[in-house]
């Protein structure tokens, strides 16, 4: 069954609204469950023609440090805690605000890895 972002056949009241639209602009995307494993991407083509990339799988973040502000490419290594949804730990699935374990320590996710391809943290 399609993910809709459709509004309701009915009032409140229990009246029907009349119909407006078509569905087409309505439709919406499963949720990319980004997991830790080897990189891979996948290409959605969106309204008007234009590309979104989805990160499925991947094992490296970009880490900032604080103390020495650079950024470090680290490997990741496993999920400590997620702010989203506690199942998320032990299925190893990265969403921002994601605590992970890193090489250089635990740092949390900063961006979004299913809208943006890259997945960046910061040390806490």
């Amino acid at each position: 069954m399609a993910i809709s972002h459709l509004r309701a056949k009915r009032k409140p009241s229990g009246g029907r609204y009349k119909k407006i639209t078509k569905k087409l602009r309505h439709k919406g995307n499963l949720p990319t469950l980004t997991h830790i494993g080897e990189p891979r991407i996948t290409k959605l083509r969106t309204r008007g023609n234009n590309p979104k990339v989805r990160l499925l799988t991947t094992n490296l973040a970009n880490v900032y440090d604080p103390k020495s502000k650079k950024y470090f490419k680290s490997k990741i290594e496993s999920v400590i805690e997620s702010p989203s949804n506690r199942n998320f730990v032990r299925r190893n699935i990265l969403t921002k605000g994601t605590v992970i374990k890193t090489e250089k320590g635990n740092a949390k996710v900063t961006s979004r890895p299913g809208q943006e391809k890259t997945v960046n943290a910061i040390l806490v």
